[in-house]
């Protein structure tokens, strides 16, 4: 694997750490986006610039997950976050009263949408803001995300 694919990886999963580790090689030119990622030794980072650059978040990744928030017996909807306190949060702010439940998806869970189907992680690029309610989902019917 490339240092380019891991590092388009890293960006892509938001991996914050690894993200900006590629990015201070790639600065210090100690590697290049087309070397080979077995050959890199990360004893040649810099690792107290490397958490510098991580709490300065240079690189702007915001981890966003989806959450599910139980609103009553077969009522649901999903919250784009950065963390179940903030979904909680914004459900709570939003609907003016707390969830009965709140659980972490994969990002990458599929789901119908219309006639199509769509990866959480695809559809939050619609979004511009965050917290967000992505949908709403009732138990006992179709799994389409309404």
């Amino acid at each position: 694997m490339l240092v380019r694919e891991m590092y388009e990886y890293s960006l892509l999963y938001e991996d914050s750490t690894l993200a900006h580790s590629l990015y201070h090689l790639l600065a210090e030119k100690k590697i290049s986006l087309d070397d080979d990622l077995s050959k890199i030794d990360m004893k040649q980072a810099n690792h107290e610039k490397i958490a510098e650059l991580v709490q300065k978040n240079v690189l702007g990744i915001r981890k966003i997950g989806i959450y599910s928030l139980k609103m009553d017996k077969k009522n649901f909807v999903f919250i784009y976050a950065g963390s179940e306190e903030e979904a909680i949060e914004f459900y709570r702010k939003s609907f003016h009263k707390y969830p009965l439940n709140c659980h972490e998806y994969l990002l990458d869970f599929e789901l119908t949408r219309g006639n199509d189907v769509i990866s959480f992680r695809e559809m939050r690029r619609e979004f511009e803001r965050f917290p967000a309610v992505a949908g709403y989902f009732v138990k006992g019917e179709s799994t389409r995300l309404a």
